[in-house]
């Protein structure tokens, strides 16, 4: 899901550096994977679950990198929106939906620990051994902001594009569950015909389409798991009930000629900076908002 470009912000002064602890190396993770049948479960379903991308001691680097992150201890204000600034502001001082581009600009050592080189080779059995990786983005539903992201296909914002292969990453780093606001997928929606997409919003640069849960099926997850899913998935989340965070870190793949045909149509998703008139009044998650549980 992109962000509406803006003028290139300045570098941040100084990226915040991760100590990866020693974690299972590539080869032998995969053997505890049923690698097998990803390819073919992706393709017929059109997404797939891949539980244990990660373990507890990375879930916990990650959660810790996210507050630092929503917190406003590592600034991330030009790439910093919210997904749900044309709903009602639910919260004060919380966003509707918090998303943070490009937060690999900020914290250039999440590329080299376990996720992402897990992410890529996964990406590399279900979408092609071409796929490399494209962008990331956080998007964080604050505790009873209660606003969904509509149902849409990825694909809508980019239909032009002469490849369409790719695959989005979906990590949780909380339990994700329905009242939460985990991913809904409608099975075999990419073998369909891409649906009309409108504005969410007017004015808004979100998307969305008819389509109802009574399509979709639910896929709740546990911290360190994911789903993968390409980009003519039907998929939604509901939003946040609850009194707990939900965090997700999202990664993307696609073919290296569609990420070097996306920079030459001036398309990358964001990294410029986004539209930071598209917020709530008051953008900052304040962490004595949020649970010591969520720490």
């Amino acid at each position: 899901m992109p962000g509406k470009e803006a003028d290139a912000p300045d570098a941040p002064s100084k990226p915040y550096v991760i100590e990866w602890p020693k974690y299972e190396p590539l080869e032998e993770w995969l053997r505890t994977q049923p690698t097998d049948k990803w390819k073919e479960n992706f393709d017929n379903d059109g997404f797939l679950i891949v539980h244990n991308l990660i373990n507890d001691e990375c879930v916990n680097i990650y959660k810790d990198l996210y507050m630092k992150l929503l917190s406003g201890e590592i600034n991330t204000d030009p790439h910093r929106q919210d997904l749900g600034w044309y709903n009602p502001q639910k919260n004060k001082n919380q966003e509707n939906i918090c998303q943070i581009m490009w937060p690999s600009l900020y914290i250039p050592t999440l590329m080299e620990g376990p996720l992402h080189e897990r992410v890529s080779a996964i990406n590399k059995i279900i979408v092609g051994p071409d796929a490399v990786f494209d962008f990331d983005m956080l998007i964080a539903k604050g505790p009873n902001t209660d606003t969904s992201t509509p149902w849409h296909q990825d694909e809508s914002y980019w239909p032009d594009m002469p490849d369409k292969r790719t695959a989005t990453c979906w990590v949780a780093l909380d339990n994700a569950t329905v009242d939460n606001g985990c991913m809904w997928f409608v099975p075999g929606s990419h073998k369909k015909p891409l649906r009309e997409h409108r504005s969410a919003a007017k004015g808004a640069h979100i998307l969305q389409c008819d389509c109802t849960e009574e399509e979709g099926v639910p896929q709740p997850l546990p911290p360190g798991s994911c789903s993968f899913h390409t980009g003519r998935t039907l998929h939604y989340t509901r939003g946040n009930t609850t009194d707990n965070l939900r965090r997700a870190y999202i990664t993307n793949y696609r073919p290296a000629a569609m990420v070097e045909w996306e920079r030459e149509h001036n398309f990358s998703h964001g990294k410029p900076g986004v539209d930071t008139t598209k917020r709530s009044d008051n953008v900052t998650i304040v962490r004595r908002h949020l649970s010591d549980q969520n720490q």
